[in-house]
Formats: structure tokens, C-alpha cells, sequence
């Protein structure tokens, strides 16, 4: 199985790469992408690069290394960020307790001192977290996905300079990990805030913003299959209506399939303005957004759909 896989990655990454290749790749993950983030994910590919990605919660940032990972049929492997991620959490982490009980042993054994510091820092006692598990060898290199970086903070994003310069990370106590073929990596933000300009250099970088309702309307179609051609249209086109106005949190792609998906298991065919108050909840995530949308806005929207479709 494993000498399958990585025959099939094999002849992937060695056939001539092109945007159009790229793009095919995350079609038959049922990943709909435009023109812009083909080209992005060819020339990371391509160049071996990290792949930035930046944009609002719920446009499809992280998906992009699960289909990535399954159309390469490599293994993914996460980093989520958050505040306060360190290297022992993120890189690799010294197993102590293991260390002191070989301390024990060596000292019952009356083992000299430095044979017994000599064998300490070893791969033995080393527990591999994301970001060295990443660039340990196999037949297929994995997916890294790094994970809302802007969840961290500065220290954290100086330290994987060297993971996205090198591929690399060197630990003081024993010697520097080395991969022998690049993983792909993938980075996401929802800019909460601003990434560091030296991490941005060392990748290839897109914006991953809100689809268009034509693209949208294709998501749904491929996402949600068993849902019915005029209710994905008014779908989408309230939905698109709903990232117009001035609402704390606009509902993204991820939203959209879910709220298609609720729809579906109400066994509904159309919009309408009492099952749109009904399932507010699903699209936007704050008290104050659906104040400003329930009753007679939504109903608004509801006709105003219903006529633009019909057209």
C-alpha cells in the first residue's frame, strides 16, 4: 500500500507541473479554485515553497491542505496554532522522564558519566512533535499545515524561519534534522493580526477572499449534491447579499455549505422568510448580526432573491 502510494505521488510530481495540473489536483478533491489560487499552489509545488494564505475565517484556507494532502496522498500533518505555542509543543520536546530513569539505571550500573551524557540527547529520548515529524524521511512528503499563525505570537514566528528557510531544525543538545525532500507546506492567517514581513518572504503568498456567486453556486453544487438547483441559487444568493451589508462577521464559504446542508435536512426546496429567521444561527455567529438581519430584512432579502432567481 505505502510503495503504491508513493508510486502515485512519484508520477505526479514528476510529470511536467502546469497551473492547469495544479488546478485538476484540487478539482478532484471537489475544491472549486479560481485562476489566482492555481497558480499559487502550482508555484509552491513547483519551487518547493511554503505557501501563505491569508483571508477572513471560512473561506476555505485550511481545506486547501486537506485536499492538497489527499490528491498527493500524503500524510497531513497539523500544527493549530495558538497563543503561547512554544518549540516544545510545536518542534520537539526532550522526554525527561524517560531521561532520568536511564540516570537511574546508569547509576545502579555504575556507568561512567560521560558515557551516560553521551547517550541522553539521542533520538532515543527525542519525542517528535509537528514541525520535526514534518521533515523526517519517507516515500511520500507529508502536507504541513501551520495553522491561524497570527494566533501565536512573534518569538514563535522568528523560530519556523529557519523551518521554512531550510527545511530544517536544529536542535542544540544533539545535531540539526535535515529533510531530504521538502514537505509541502501550508500556512494560514485571519489576520488578527499582522505576520512578520520574514516569514512572508520565504513563501509564496494569496489572499483567499470570497468567492464569486458563480463559484459559490459550484461549491454548493459539489458539497452539497443532493440539494435541489433553485434552492443552491437562492442559497447563494442570499448569502451574497448578506456579505453586502455591515454585519460584524460575514458568513463564509464554510457557512454556506452548512447552511445548505441544514436546509437539506428540513427538507426544504426554497427560501423562505420564517426558515431563514429559523436557521440565522447557522450563517452568522453573533447575537448582534442576527438582530440586524431577523424579521424584516430577511424577508426583504428572501423576495428580493426570489425575483433575481426567477429572472
Amino acid at each position: 500500500m505505502a510503495r503504491n502510494v508513493a508510486i502515485r505521488y512519484r508520477r505526479f510530481m514528476n510529470t511536467p507541473l502546469s497551473i492547469d495540473a495544479a488546478a485538476a489536483l484540487l478539482a478532484e478533491q471537489n475544491y472549486v479554485a479560481d485562476r489566482q489560487l492555481a497558480t499559487a499552489v502550482f508555484l509552491a509545488l513547483k519551487l518547493k515553497r511554503p505557501l501563505f494564505l491569508e483571508g477572513e475565517p471560512g473561506t476555505g484556507k485550511t481545506e486547501i491542505a486537506k485536499v492538497l494532502a489527499a490528491g498527493l496522498a500524503a500524510e497531513l500533518i497539523r500544527l493549530q496554532c495558538y497563543e503561547g505555542l512554544d518549540v516544545n509543543a510545536a518542534a520537539y520536546e526532550w522526554n525527561y522522564a524517560r531521561q532520568m530513569l536511564e540516570i537511574r539505571l546508569a547509576e545502579a550500573k555504575e556507568t561512567a558519566r560521560e558515557q551516560l551524557a553521551e547517550g541522553l540527547f539521542t533520538g532515543r529520548f527525542l519525542i517528535e512533535r509537528p514541525l520535526l515529524r514534518a521533515l523526517l524521511p519517507r516515500a511520500v512528503p507529508p502536507v504541513l499545515l501551520i495553522d491561524e499563525l497570527d494566533r501565536t505570537d512573534e518569538p514563535f514566528e522568528a523560530y519556523l524561519l529557519e523551518v521554512l528557510s531550510d527545511f530544517q531544525i536544529s536542535i542544540p543538545e544533539w545535531k540539526t534534522i535535515r529533510a531530504a525532500e521538502p514537505p509541502v507546506v501550508i500556512i494560514t492567517s485571519n489576520r488578527t493580526r499582522e505576520i512578520h514581513d520574514a516569514v512572508k518572504r520565504r513563501c509564496i503568498y494569496h489572499w483567499v477572499d470570497y468567492p464569486s456567486a458563480a463559484r459559490e453556486l459550484e461549491i454548493v453544487r459539489r458539497k452539497v449534491p443532493d440539494a435541489r438547483e433553485a434552492l443552491s441559487r437562492q442559497i447563494v444568493a442570499f448569502v451574497q447579499h448578506l456579505r453586502s451589508l455591515d454585519l460584524y462577521k460575514l458568513p463564509g464559504v464554510s457557512e454556506t455549505i452548512e447552511w445548505s446542508r441544514a436546509l437539506l435536512a428540513l427538507d426544504s426546496v426554497a427560501l423562505d422568510a420564517d426558515t431563514v429567521n429559523n436557521t440565522l444561527g447557522v450563517l452568522l455567529k453573533y447575537q448582534d448580526d442576527i438582530a440586524k438581519v431577523q424579521g424584516s430584512e430577511a424577508a426583504r432579502l428572501v423576495e428580493k432573491i426570489r425575483r433575481e432567481v426567477a429572472a
